[in-house]
């Protein structure tokens, strides 16, 4: 990733290297609990709702190249069971190690006359500026790793019914008569067959009872 050249130190998810001085050897080691930035996770699917606190650990190396970040994330990660629609929580811990290489120094460490040379090899590339470093692009990436790309409530979860939606998980029992499509017609037809008979039956008994009152 090139060199943004925007950094801002005052963003919770800016971090400086200053401290290390370009010691090679040198370590920092840092605590920070942030909120998390919109949009932390796999969208539509599972994430870390905006605002959620996000702890982070850190570790910064001093090495000839740049500064080595190695840390871990966590938080409340919040979505939807993929079977059954119900919500989903469960606790995240996403590890990450990225290298920020110092924008003056190529990939032994040796400084070059005019960073930025070679644009391919920079944009694989992670940058410090002015001893600045900015972790969102790796958080997200770690986060989007560690989180799954279908969640569920619980392994066995049975999902919806494909009739009525129940969720099959509370009512193992749940099942549905199956009618074979190719009788209902019949049995349409037999049921029609069966009215018609009463309503000739009614109708013979009511000729009957006039039949009788007349005789009498």
């Amino acid at each position: 990733m090139a060199p943004n050249a925007r950094l801002d130190h005052r963003d919770p998810l800016v971090f400086d290297t200053h401290e290390l001085g370009r010691r090679p050897g040198a370590l920092q080691r840092l605590t920070r609990t942030i909120d998390a930035p919109a949009d932390l996770g796999i969208q539509g699917v599972i994430g870390v709702p905006e605002g959620a606190p996000v702890e982070l650990e850190l570790r910064l190396e001093s090495v000839m190249e740049g500064v080595l970040v190695t840390g871990t994330a966590r938080a409340r990660a919040e979505g939807e069971c993929v079977r059954c629609l119900e919500p989903v929580e469960q606790q995240l811990e996403a590890d990450f190690q990225e290298l920020f290489s110092y924008p003056d120094a190529d990939d032994r460490g040796r400084v070059i006359a005019e960073p930025g040379d070679d644009a391919e090899d920079d944009e694989d590339r992670f940058f410090l500026e002015d001893g600045l470093f900015d972790l969102e692009p790796l958080l997200r990436d770690a986060v989007v790793l560690a989180l799954p790309m279908q969640p569920v409530c619980q392994e066995d979860c049975q999902g919806l019914c494909s009739e009525c939606g129940a969720r099959l998980t509370d009512d193992p029992d749940h099942h549905h008569d199956a009618v074979d499509i190719r009788w209902a017609a019949l049995q349409g037809l037999a049921g029609s067959l069966e009215d018609g008979e009463k309503d000739e039956m009614s109708g013979a008994d009511a000729e009957a009872g006039v039949d009788e009152k007349q005789e009498k």
